[in-house]
């Protein structure tokens, strides 16, 4: 298949994270019949990650096969692929596993595929892979990034703030403990929490992604809950104390993510920038020094109208064939 019929069929394939199992199996076949040793590396009972050699690996190209809901198949008009997955990440698979094609037609050798689940919730691909390291001395990442080397990326703290309370008839609430009302108040005030800046990445964001409440409109809640992601950029310790000491006392405070800021190295003669989202290389890092490219935009990820374009799927099998190049003439 071409650059354009593999995005295509990757994205045909739903693999929203947990439910990779049939995409890992493909792309290890697919891989296989290109000529490559290609293997499943077991992250849970049946989920896996796919990892492929030519020869011994000294510089590895690496993303993820899983999705977020809901799938919806590819299609295409003459300058895009739509689809779930077309941008985030399979249309990076397909310009990975191309130009890994002409490294290997073109004779270059000892260099890696990578192709991870889950790093669409907790990275628990990447972290699994982490214990297994091959050798490598550089991993290239791919996320979409506009087919620029990016020098940074936020960090992520995510937490949950989990209020109790106790039910009564709302007609009678001075009978219950109301825990909405708990929660909303822990809320406020952690809204007024000053975040860091830095002046490499910028401001940190904070998110407050859900709340989950309640019984019915006539019961006093006896439990509400509020999902909250903060985009980090520095360490996250001072502003973990912060929020550990606002909370205490009032609710339960749970630690769900914390993965840290990533500063990399620039390399001339590529365009840079900086991201404020998250990837899986701070959950990598025992494969070697970390590079972050890839083709489309993070504004399309996540969207239902979610695609990519097709010159930027190539111009990207251009750079991570140019990337691999420019690595090995490195000591």
């Amino acid at each position: 298949m071409d650059l354009f019929e593999l995005t295509k069929s990757l994205v045909n394939m739903a693999s929203v994270t947990g439910h990779e199992r049939a995409c890992a199996e493909f792309v290890k076949g697919y891989l296989v019949q290109l000529g490559f040793q290609a293997e499943l590396m077991p992250v849970t009972r049946d989920r896996s990650n796919v990892f492929a050699t030519w020869g011994k690996p000294d510089i590895v190209l690496s993303t993820h096969m899983d999705t977020v809901p809901p799938f919806f198949p590819a299609h295409e008009d003459v300058d895009h692929i739509y689809g779930r997955g077309s941008c985030d990440a399979k249309g990076i698979l397909a310009a990975q596993v191309s130009a890994a094609e002409r490294l290997k037609k073109d004779g270059v050798e000892d260099f890696a595929l990578l192709f991870l689940v889950g790093e669409e919730t907790v990275s628990d691909g990447a972290r699994e892979a982490n214990l297994h390291p091959r050798g490598s001395r550089y991993i290239i990442n791919g996320e979409p990034t506009e087919n620029k080397l990016v020098l940074g990326s936020k960090g992520i703290l995510r937490i949950d703030i989990r209020a109790r309370g106790k039910m009564a008839h709302s007609a009678y609430p001075h009978l219950g403990v109301n825990a909405i009302d708990k929660l909303l108040d822990v809320l406020a005030d952690l809204r007024k929490i000053p975040l860091p800046v830095s002046p490499v990445l910028g401001s940190s964001t904070m998110n407050i992604g859900m709340i989950t409440a309640g019984r019915a409109a006539n019961v006093v809640p006896d439990e509400a809950v509020a999902q909250i992601l903060i985009r980090i950029v520095e360490n996250s310790e001072p502003l973990r104390r912060e929020i550990t000491d606002l909370i205490a006392g009032r609710c339960e405070l749970e630690i769900v993510r914390d993965t840290p800021l990533l500063l990399m190295e620039k390399l001339d003669g590529y365009e840079t920038d900086i991201v404020a989202f998250t990837t899986d290389l701070p959950s990598l890092t025992n494969w070697g020094r970390p590079l972050l490219l890839g083709p489309g935009s993070i504004s399309m990820a996540h969207t239902e109208r979610e695609c990519v374009r097709k010159s930027d799927l190539a111009a990207a099998a251009d750079l991570y064939y140019r990337l691999v190049r420019d690595l090995k003439r490195r000591n």
